[in-house]
């Protein structure tokens, strides 16, 4: 009875939520775009980079914000439009927008699994780490060689996406100093991340890091949230977090509703 809740909160999730979206009508805003052919996911990846309106009348340097579903299609417009109204109302510092267009989603947000139903929704699954290579490796270095950037780096991602910035958070911290994970799927692989929490930040340093995840309504997303939250309170240590509840959103409703508290906190200046 659970895998068959599981499979039809899967099948919601992914083929209505993202497959079929809510028309939200975002303006594109102004914005540059370039391809990299990713030798690690083997595919050409296109980026979109917003930068902020006093980008081009300054010289400073700016710290940069990353994100799966990067796509002018999927979330990039709504959070360039969101990063611009909280630059320009002080609530944030400036900073770049770099939105990684999809290609496989499924298979680049996931690690590998041997569950049974995991597979039957995500064949593919497993491409995560070649995701991070392709990040870390191939689009730092074009982001940082085409634009003015400080060693300031964060990540922000919602449902497949937060997965994948949870699980980096917990398996290469050192990649991003600020993490946002709205409604992570840390069901994700009978809830490994959960379940071995101890043992992923087992001898890490995580002082100056920072992570932000929210859960929504959706019983078998913020259960273990709520269960991550714990584990982050009970091991008391160096660990910077925040979990926002959220039971009154949705799993489709919940970016937008807690996007702009999620970035004020992270990027805030406090």
């Amino acid at each position: 009875m659970k895998k068959t809740a599981l499979y039809i909160l899967f099948t919601i999730i992914t083929f209505s939520c993202k497959n079929n979206p809510v028309d939200f009508n975002d303006p594109i805003p102004k914005h540059d775009s370039l391809k990299i052919a990713s030798k690690f996911t083997n595919d050409d990846r296109v980026i979109n980079i917003w930068t902020p309106a006093t980008y081009e009348q300054s010289t400073d340097s700016l710290p940069v914000l990353y994100m799966p579903d990067g796509g002018t299609k999927e979330d990039f417009p709504h959070i360039a439009n969101t990063l611009a109204k909280l630059i320009a109302e002080n609530k944030i510092p400036a900073c770049i927008l770099v939105g990684i267009e999809n290609t496989e989603r499924r298979r680049d947000l996931t690690s590998p699994t041997k569950i049974a139903y995991d597979l039957e929704y995500i064949p593919n699954a497993g491409g995560a780490d070649n995701f991070r290579k392709f990040i870390k490796n191939e689009l730092f270095p074009a982001i940082n060689e085409k634009y003015r950037t400080t060693n300031k780096k964060f990540i922000i991602g919602e449902s497949l996406a937060g997965l994948f910035a949870v699980e980096t958070f917990l398996v290469d911290h050192e990649m991003f100093d600020n993490y946002i994970a709205i409604d992570p799927s840390v069901w994700f692989n009978e809830q490994y991340l959960v379940k071995n929490f101890e043992s992923l930040v087992k001898d890490k340093n995580y002082k100056g890091k920072k992570i932000w995840f929210a859960g929504s309504d959706a019983e078998d997303i913020s259960k273990y949230t709520k269960e991550l939250d714990q584990k982050f309170n009970n091991y008391k240590d160096n660990f910077t977090w925040k979990y926002s509840d959220e039971p009154k959103e949705q799993h489709n409703t919940i970016f937008r509703a807690t996007k702009e508290k999620a970035l004020i906190w992270s990027l805030g200046v406090k």
